[in-house]
């Protein structure tokens, strides 16, 4: 029987058969080895993620050919497998599909080699069976000889004895690097930032040519004849003049031809003690000469010697007399004279053409003693008469006067235009403490409340226990939820807004459940109708019962809850309940009453 083992699948005759038609399969396997020199192309299907190209035993295939070329159309890299897997075989593969995908070639478990869209590459594949791979056969290439390439696109290093151009380059390149005759080594390049970057070996930049521009930048220090020794050194914001035994000197040329010059020099050596740095003026200026008469503007003068008097119109003159000692004289606009801090913060004015002295920060002095009244529209002033004493007048936008402590809180405020006297703290009022708006409690006793005709806990109880108290208590069932009513006419100064609650309660048992109580309320103004809904249920945390019988039991202060209709001159009618569905408490909760908490925002209720 004829097999087909070889690298090129070919027909192999088995000893004594096809008598007769030996030369038919002799002439079919030259044919197949002309097709092993040959150029092949073969389609992979639309969006293929692989591919299996299986060259065909003793016949005619694309997978055969030396050059093999794949089309189709890709949204993916797809892998090729070429089988069979014991084929050994060279090909020149070609990735001509569209949609810019790679392929990827493979034979076994072995390495593959990925073809990026529009490259080739010659592969060879080892037929190791299972684990067969296939192999860049140009990888390593020694190209000893003279190599003639039109273009060279390299991924990794080129390596050289040496690189020699014999063309110019041109505007569009992007890394050229030329010679002609007149220029010698031209390098031109295209960048974004730069056109031309020269690195040093730890990858930093030296030059750059910036893009589109003649300008070069020298990223360290650029050394001009003799550099550090005895040159110019120039560096980022730095020029450095140095020489061999004369003092350093810059010349600066008029504009006639340069026939003149002013040059700034340095001192002698044995004038200098130490380095010294002259600091140029920050606006267009004139440097001054010791010996001429100039205008100093500006300018720190240490301990100077006025002398003679300062006038009348003088913009500002410091002057001196034997009877008035220093002056100072100013003409401003809003002030005369301004005298400031070494933060330039105004410290005391003197407004234009006045007497008056105006203290912007804290006036310190042993007593300030006013000898006059103050008026209306005082920003800020105290004053004095032999009727009312001292006197403190002002005028802001929220209050006209405002007393404050050391931690600058405030303490004591009159409201603008307002007779009216806010204390920010506590009023003591011939030694006790003055009533003031704020939290108030109202305590509902259990008596006090009803239980609800529907879903209500059972009728007030008055318990007896073995010592002191006596319960007067409302049961709540732990079945179900259960409900009592009350009512509170609050006073006046309430704020109409929100109120909290605290249930007081035992139980009489030793069950260590939760109870959870929740309140809802509204108010009934006159002519309103009573027939109204109470406000949201809020429902206070749960609590835990002692498991001590008869325990007192104070749960946590409710959340707010706000009372439908709220106003004052109102009834306001409560509905207290026991919300089962919140606790796990397995016997009967005794209400014993509620205390209310709410905000007044009046001293009264006038």
């Amino acid at each position: 029987m004829a097999t087909y083992v070889n690298d090129l699948r070919l027909k192999e005759i088995s000893t004594g058969d096809e008598a007769g038609t030996w030369g038919t399969s002799t002439n079919t396997n030259l044919e197949l080895i002309a097709e092993a020199f040959s150029f092949g192309t073969e389609a992979i299907t639309t969006n293929a993620d692989t591919h299996t190209t299986t060259i065909a035993d003793g016949s005619t295939d694309p997978g055969r050919s030396l050059f093999l070329k794949y089309t189709g159309t890709l949204d993916s890299t797809c892998t090729i497998t070429i089988g069979p897997n014991t084929v050994s075989k060279l090909w020149f593969i070609e990735n001509a599909t569209s949609g810019s995908q790679s392929i990827i070639i493979s034979q076994g478990s072995g390495a593959n080699i990925t073809i990026p869209t529009g490259q080739t590459k010659a592969v060879y594949s080892d037929g190791a069976g299972s684990g067969a791979a296939i192999v860049d056969a140009l990888v390593d290439l020694d190209l000893t000889g003279t190599t003639t390439v039109a273009t060279l696109t390299a991924s990794g290093v080129i390596t050289g004895s040496t690189v020699e151009a014999t063309g110019d380059t041109a505007a569009g390149d992007n890394a050229a690097i030329g010679y002609t005759a007149a220029e010698g080594l031209i390098l031109t390049g295209q960048g974004s930032t730069n056109d031309v970057t020269i690195k040093n070996d730890a990858d930093a930049a030296v030059l750059q040519v910036p893009t589109g521009t003649t300008n070069a930048t020298i990223a360290g220090t650029l050394g001009v004849a003799g550099g550090s020794s005895n040159g110019v050194v120039i560096s980022q914001g730095d020029i450095a003049l140095k020489n061999g035994g004369t003092q350093s000197t810059i010349k600066f040329y008029c504009e006639s031809s340069n026939a003149h010059y002013a040059q700034l020099q340095a001192p002698a050596h044995s004038a200098f003690s130490g380095n010294v740095t002259l600091t140029l003026p920050a606006a267009t200026d004139t440097l001054v000469g010791i010996a001429g008469t100039q205008t100093l503007t500006n300018k720190t003068l240490t301990t100077p010697n006025i002398t003679g008097d300062t006038s009348a119109g003088d913009a500002a003159a410091l002057g001196f007399t034997a009877a008035e000692g220093i002056i100072v004289t100013g003409q401003g606009s809003t002030s005369d004279v301004t005298l400031k801090n070494d933060a330039d913060g105004t410290v005391l004015t003197i407004p234009t053409g006045t007497t008056n002295v105006d203290i912007v920060g804290d006036l310190t002095a042993g007593t300030l003693n006013a000898d006059g009244d103050t008026a209306a529209g005082d920003n800020a002033a105290i004053g004095y008469t032999a009727a009312e004493g001292l006197i403190l007048t002002g005028q802001g936008s929220t209050n006209d006067v405002t007393i404050k402590n050391d931690a600058d809180a405030d303490v004591l405020e009159i409201p603008t235009g307002t007779t009216n006297v806010t204390i920010a703290g506590a009023l003591d009022v011939g030694g006790a403490k003055a009533k003031v708006a704020g939290i108030e409690t109202i305590y509902v006793p259990a008596a006090a409340m009803y239980p609800n005709s529907t879903a209500g806990c059972a009728d007030l109880e008055q318990v007896e226990l073995s010592n002191g108290p006596e319960l007067k208590c409302l049961d709540f069932d732990a079945s179900s939820d259960e409900n009592a009513q009350f009512t509170v006419c609050f006073p006046k100064s309430w704020n109409e807004g929100t109120v909290t609650f605290q249930a007081f309660w035992t139980v009489t048992g030793t069950n260590t459940g939760t109870v959870a109580w929740g309140l809802s309320g509204g108010c009934m103004a006159d002519d309103a109708s009573i027939n109204t809904a109470f406000g949201t249920n809020v429902v206070a945390t749960a609590k835990a019962f002692s498991g001590t019988s008869n325990d007192m039991t104070v749960s946590a202060t409710s959340g707010a809850v706000t009372l439908a209709n709220a106003a004052v001159d109102t009834m306001s009618y409560f509905q207290i309940m026991r919300d089962v569905s919140a606790d796990d408490q397995s016997g009967d909760a005794r209400l014993l009453g509620i205390k209310l908490f709410f905000t007044t925002d009046a001293a009264n209720d006038a």
